[in-house]
């Protein structure tokens, strides 16, 4: 039995993840940077749609353009943004370490706590988006 496609939801999976790392770190610093609290908040929202932006085309994409089920797709979708968040943890205990942090303990729970608070949620939104996409799809 062939699986070519195996490797590649997989890569594609990590690049939705580094982008969702890039964005996180981007609008981070941005945030950081903000003169005020107002525009921190509109940096961390930015954020959030941009990355939510990306969910919805990984979704699409995997229903529309390889046809996958709503399972599928939503194991893919809450794959990626899992990692997404892994490398965020990675990426926050790196800097914990070199700002001398004392919240070292906190920065490696959130290592496993970060990927699993994002990939339950996650795979449940992506599955209705999926089904509701399927439906629609279906009734045209």
């Amino acid at each position: 039995m062939e699986k070519p496609d195996r490797p590649r939801w997989f890569l594609r999976a990590l690049l939705i993840a580094i982008f969702y790392l890039v964005v996180g770190i981007a609008f981070g610093a941005l945030a950081g940077d903000a003169a005020s609290s107002q525009m921190r908040f509109i940096w961390r929202l930015a954020a959030w749609l941009v990355s939510g932006v990306a969910f919805a085309v990984h979704v699409w994409y995997e229903q529309d353009r390889l046809h996958n089920v709503p399972r599928v797709t939503a194991f893919h979708a809450s794959l990626a943004a899992a990692l997404g968040a892994l490398l965020l943890a990675v990426s926050a205990n790196v800097h914990g370490i070199s700002a001398g942090s004392n919240h070292q303990p906190l920065l490696l729970i959130a290592l496993a706590a970060w990927p699993v608070m994002t990939a339950v949620p996650s795979f449940v939104v992506a599955f209705v988006l999926a089904a509701l996409f399927a439906l629609w799809k279906r009734s045209m």
